[in-house]
């Protein structure tokens, strides 16, 4: 599903982002990164996304390969990978229900599928009655259970949690952990990246360690520790 060999990434300034970084994850894995700040992980999910091109080193995902990938084809790429950011990202003038037909509408979906595509996500996000309520009038929870219907709408091989409790009570963080779990339970491929040592310990998940650029550790059922 995901496979990076020997990726590197340097800027201009000499700044060394990744070095080296083999990874192999498989369709439906669950996977947590941790590392602290400006280790890496960013970087990492810049190069999933193709908002960064790697200095060497390969990367395919599925039956893509990055080398090859031609402009006119990297918006299909992106349909295939959900990214949930800590911030949310909502459009503070549409409600829950536009901000998930947003993206199917800007991907060019019919209205009829629209309709009935996002009633759908937001049921399984648990968000039915709240999907004429615009961001303002909405929890940190239901923020982000928001930006995940809308990562998940296009029913993405992938989704890409990016701490995606980092603005989150305890009670709201975990909930937000439970529907991840869910999501991969149905079989899509999940990467959460966090620096949540309760959360991490607790998932018993498959734990990969960025450290000043490099994995440093890859665990099948992993501790945060760095």
């Amino acid at each position: 599903m995901i496979l990076l060999d020997r990726v590197s990434v340097m800027y201009a300034n000499k700044t060394v982002a990744l070095s080296g970084v083999s990874l192999h994850i498989n369709p439906k894995e669950f996977v947590t990164i941790v590392g602290s700040s400006g280790a890496g992980k960013s970087t990492l999910i810049r190069l999933l996304i193709k908002e960064e091109v790697p200095t060497s080193g390969k990367i395919i995902v599925g039956s893509i390969d990055y080398d090859t990938i031609d402009k006119a084809n990297i918006p299909h790429l992106r349909r295939r990978i959900g990214v949930v950011f800590q911030d949310f990202k909502l459009l503070p003038n549409l409600t829950v229900y536009e901000n998930v037909a947003f993206a199917l509408e800007v991907s060019g979906v019919k209205s009829k599928e629209i309709k009935r595509a996002v009633p759908k996500i937001l049921q399984l996000v648990g968000l039915s009655e709240k999907m004429h309520n615009y961001p303002s009038e909405l929890s940190g929870g239901e923020k982000q259970r928001t930006a995940i219907a809308r990562a998940l709408v296009r029913n993405p091989k992938i989704l890409i949690a990016d701490e995606p409790t980092g603005n989150l009570d305890p009670k709201n963080s975990w909930d937000i952990i439970e529907l991840l779990l869910k999501i991969n339970r149905f079989g899509t491929t999940v990467l959460l990246t966090t620096h949540n040592k309760e959360i991490v310990d607790a998932l018993k998940k498959r734990v990969i360690t960025i450290n000043r650029g490099r994995v440093v550790k890859d665990e099948k059922v992993g501790k945060y520790s760095l």
